[in-house]
C-alpha cells in the first residue's frame, strides 16, 4: 500500500496538534463547555452522563472536522489548476513550513500565531447543535496555534491527484485530533492525571514539532520529500 506512510503522518499530526500547550490544556474546559456538566460531575462518571458527553463530544469533532476536510478539498483543488506552477509554489510552501518550523522550536516568534479567537459562551453551546457549532468555531479559532502542523498537511493535500486524496488525508488527520479529544470525553480523570503528568513535557512536543517540520519544509524546497517516503516505506508490511 503505497499510500500508507502519508496518512500515517496525517494521523500522528493530529495527535500533536491536540498534544500543543495551546490545545491540551483546554480540553477539559471544552468538554465541559459542550456537555452542560463540571469537571467534579464528570468525574462521577454515571451512565446517563458519560453518554450525553460522548454524544455531544462527537458533534463537536464533526464540527471541526468539517473545516479541516473542507480545507483539504480546497487545497487539492488549487493543486490541479496550479500544476503549471508546482515548482515555484513548492519552494515557497517549503519556506512558509520552515518558518513555521522555526516558530515552534522558539528561533523565531511570530505573534499572530499565538492569537487565537475561543468561543467559551456561544448560545445553547450544551445541545448537539451547539456542540457541533463549538467545534466548527474551535477549527477556526485554533487555526492560528495549530497552523504549522496544519499547514504542512494541507500542502500534501495540495499535491494530491483528486480531491477525494485530499479529503482522505485531512479527514485522518482530524482523526488524529478526535480521538485523544473522544479519549479525554470518556475519562476525564485520567486526562487530568495524564496532564499534571505530561504539561512539563509540553514544550519538548514543540520543540520536536518544529525540528520535523524544519526537515519536511527543506525536503519540500529541495524537492526532495520522496526520499523521507521512501524510508517509510518499510512500513508498507503492517498494512495487511
Amino acid at each position: 500500500m503505497e499510500s500508507l506512510p502519508l496518512p500515517l503522518a496525517a494521523f500522528f499530526a493530529g495527535v500533536i496538534s491536540f498534544l500543543s500547550p495551546c490545545v491540551l490544556p483546554l480540553v477539559p474546559g471544552y468538554v465541559s463547555l459542550i456537555s452542560g456538566s463540571t469537571i467534579d460531575e464528570m468525574q462521577e462518571q454515571s451512565v446517563r452522563l458519560m453518554s450525553s458527553v460522548m454524544l455531544k463530544s462527537l458533534a463537536f469533532v464533526v464540527g471541526f472536522s468539517v473545516v479541516f476536510i473542507t480545507l483539504g478539498a480546497a487545497a487539492t483543488a488549487v493543486g490541479q489548476f496550479t500544476r503549471q506552477y508546482k515548482s515555484i509554489l513548492n519552494l515557497v510552501a517549503g519556506v512558509v513550513i520552515i518558518i513555521f518550523g522555526l516558530h515552534l522550536t522558539g528561533l523565531l516568534k511570530i505573534k499572530w500565531l499565538y492569537a487565537d479567537k475561543r468561543m467559551h459562551s456561544v448560545q445553547g453551546s450544551s445541545s448537539l447543535w451547539g456542540s457541533f457549532v463549538v467545534g466548527f468555531a474551535f477549527a477556526f479559532g485554533w487555526t492560528p496555534c495549530i497552523g504549522p502542523i496544519l499547514a504542512a498537511i494541507l500542502k500534501f493535500a495540495y499535491d494530491q491527484n483528486t480531491v477525494s486524496k485530499g479529503i482522505l488525508l485531512l479527514a485522518v488527520y482530524s482523526a488524529g485530533l478526535a480521538v485523544p479529544f473522544l479519549l479525554t470525553s470518556l475519562g476525564i480523570e485520567r486526562f487530568l492525571g495524564f496532564y499534571s503528568r505530561f504539561r512539563k513535557h509540553l514544550h519538548t512536543v514543540e520543540v520536536v514539532s518544529g525540528v520535523f517540520l524544519i526537515l519536511i519544509g527543506s525536503l519540500v524546497v529541495m524537492n526532495k520529500f520522496t526520499v523521507l517516503s521512501g524510508y517509510l516505506r518499510f512500513l508498507n508490511r503492517f498494512a495487511l
